[in-house]
């Protein structure tokens, strides 16, 4: 899988607090971890989008993460609201993971992160175009 990433990804990241940018570059592992072991995916752009973080791919849809001065104690892995994402990660891992909406994963910055539960829901956005059109996107 090729990998095209941005600078202004990496600044943006270096200007959060310490706690942030680690828990963020893990997330972001763990993004692209996902990504390298997913099969069809030809290339993963990072850019930012919102001012946040984003990957893009052809076959997906976007992932974002965050942190936000507002809430110093969280960060957030952000999926577009108009999909069934969410609401079919609700579906599979219940009250394991917590919630904004339909549009977002927060995850606490004091807690291990829980990463077998985001790893699933990366690889189900990463591959949303392919299986929207499924019951439960194919779950």
């Amino acid at each position: 899988m090729e990998f095209i990433k941005s600078t202004a990804v990496e600044q943006l990241l270096d200007s959060y607090p310490i706690e942030a940018k680690d828990k963020l570059l893990q997330l972001k592992k763990l993004i692209l971890d996902t990504a390298d072991e997913t099969d069809g995916l030809e290339k993963l752009m990072e850019t930012t989008k919102w001012g946040e973080p984003s990957y893009v791919t052809k076959t997906g849809s976007t992932i974002r993460m965050d942190w936000k001065e507002k809430t110093p104690d969280k960060y957030y892995l952000f999926i577009i609201c108009n999909t069934e994402l969410v609401n079919t990660f609700k579906l599979i891992f219940g009250d394991e993971l917590q919630y904004e909406g339909n549009r977002a994963i927060v995850l606490e910055l004091k807690d291990p992160m829980p990463s077998s539960a985001l790893k699933r829901c990366i690889a189900l956005a990463l591959q949303y175009h392919r299986v929207k059109h499924l019951p439960m996107l194919g779950i």
